[in-house]
């Protein structure tokens, strides 16, 4: 039975109700586990939602204002598969049971499979459409140390950009360092011979001196002064035959060291707080193996292609038109999730027709 109705929402056994007393305003909580912050719970007083900012939550005391004798203040504790936003998604699970439930058994494509083998390709296909189809994009908000490097995310694949938060909230976009790399620094003795090991594999240092002059210089990155016939030519880059736009910015540089598992960041980016935004596979954990329902029927065909088509004695002519299906429901969602407005395209455009006076 319910614990506590409110305007059309009902509250079970994760509730906690209070009969507040004359001027209560704290309320104990003993969930277990107790919330580890106000976004795991919802506040309820006579009916109404409060929002988060009408209370604040020093585990495990709730404050309220004061309230009158006899209100009844209903908490509620969010389950991890109740979090907002989630209604717009498809669990890995359900995809595989209505996979099966429409494509699998007598008189239909696919006679018989075993479930393992659909969750395989269900796997491949959310990764497969994580990369240019599904919105998967996820961020990173870290403060850099002096060392100037952040670690990359685990389930990191390729990022989509860089930026630093300036005093007002702005972000900056950093741009990646093409010309130079954290090649393997190999030790040296003073006679400039190779050091090894025991096992008589070479001995290398942590960073390389072309690491280290990267980032001991300024922000800017400036090129050096040319001058001279035996100067190299692209120390001119960008100055003689114009400016590039990518170099003629101060808001920094950063190296991506894919064997290192780094970021390391020009020293203007020090004690800056940096935000990486990078694409994922989406199979990082299980609460991430989900799909935007506006591409759930791109994953059925894609699943469905890649069983019929790693099958024996399957006509082609099924095979191509499976083929031809996923990429028409691959296309119809990325439009679907590109998120198209025609109202917020209106107002983009008619800014284009802005003159600019001089």
């Amino acid at each position: 039975m319910p614990l506590f109705t409110g305007t059309q929402r009902q509250y079970y056994e994760n509730s906690i109700s209070f009969t507040a007393t004359a001027n209560q305003t704290t309320f104990e909580l003993d969930f277990d586990p107790l919330p580890a912050a106000e976004t795991e719970f919802e506040v309820f007083v006579d009916g109404v939602e409060l929002n988060s900012n009408q209370f604040s939550y020093s585990s495990p005391n709730v404050t309220l204002p004061a309230q009158a004798a006899g209100v009844v203040v209903v908490i509620r504790q969010l389950a991890a598969n109740e979090q907002l936003g989630n209604y717009q998604y498809i669990a890995l699970d359900e995809i595989v049971n209505n996979f099966i439930l429409s494509y699998v058994g007598a008189d239909k494509i696919i006679p018989r499979i075993k479930r393992t083998d659909i969750l395989f390709h269900a796997q491949r296909a959310i990764a497969e459409l994580s990369y240019d189809t599904l919105r998967s994009e996820k961020t990173q908000e870290i403060e850099i140390p002096p060392t100037l490097r952040m670690r990359l995310p685990h389930d990191y694949v390729n990022y989509v950009k860089l930026t630093w938060t300036d005093n007002g909230g702005v972000e900056r976009i950093i741009y990646p360092a093409r010309k130079t790399s954290n090649p393997n620094a190999i030790l040296q003795d003073d006679s400039f011979d190779y050091l090894y090991n025991e096992d008589d594999s070479l001995l290398e240092s942590l960073d390389s001196d072309t690491l280290n002059t990267f980032q001991n210089t300024g922000s800017n990155n400036t090129v050096e002064n040319v001058s001279g016939p035996d100067t190299d030519v692209t120390l001119a880059e960008g100055r003689r035959y114009g400016l590039t736009p990518e170099y003629a910015q101060h808001n920094g540089l950063f190296m991506i060291d894919n064997r290192t598992g780094y970021i390391f960041f020009s020293s203007g980016i020090s004690e800056k707080t940096v935000t990486l935004k990078y694409i994922s596979d989406s199979l990082g954990t299980e609460a991430e193996k989900r799909v935007p329902k506006l591409a759930e029927e791109a994953v059925y065909k894609y699943i469905a292609y890649a069983v019929l088509a790693s099958r024996v004695n399957t006509p082609e002519y099924i095979i191509n038109r499976f083929k031809r299906e996923r990429f028409a429901t691959a296309r119809v969602a990325k439009l679907r999730l590109s998120n198209l407005k025609s109202e917020e395209i209106n107002l983009i455009m008619k800014n284009k027709s802005k003159t600019i006076k001089h």
